[in-house]
């Protein structure tokens, strides 16, 4: 299955880094790809995220961990487990900085299929990434 990836060092604390993170409602501000976003992050949440990458559709996903300031996972899909997609945020100290993650990975029986109208996502991690790296510094 497909899968997305795209990871940076952040001049700046995890601590740091998570408060840039978890401001889902700032992200559209930092050219982070992502135009809106609602709901709020908590375990068990539901967010909805826009991007620019696929601007016709919202995202609904939800908040599946949030381990500060380590982890966020985000997990949407379909019912059944038909297709399912699992989006990964990572923060892992590197001396006096950060090293950010985040990963998109897709499963289920139907993903064969779905994947192939999804857009190639690696521009639209890398800008999120480097957009964050950008703000928390």
């Amino acid at each position: 299955m497909p899968a997305y990836e795209a990871a940076v060092r952040i001049d700046a604390s995890p601590e740091r880094v998570w408060e840039v993170l978890t401001d889902i409602a700032a992200w559209p501000q930092w050219d982070s790809g992502v135009t809106k976003v609602t709901g709020s992050l908590g375990i068990g949440e539901k967010l909805t995220i826009t991007v620019e990458a696929n601007p016709g559709r919202a995202f609904p996903v939800r908040v599946a961990t949030l381990e500060r300031p380590r982890t966020i996972v985000l997990r949407g899909g379909m019912p059944l487990g038909l297709f399912r997609g699992v989006r990964t945020y990572t923060l892992t100290p590197d001396g006096d900085a950060t090293r950010f993650a985040m990963r998109e990975e897709y499963g289920g029986p139907l993903a064969p299929v779905i994947t192939r109208s999804i857009p190639d996502l690696g521009p639209s991690f890398r800008r999120f990434a480097e957009g964050l790296r950008q703000r928390a510094q």
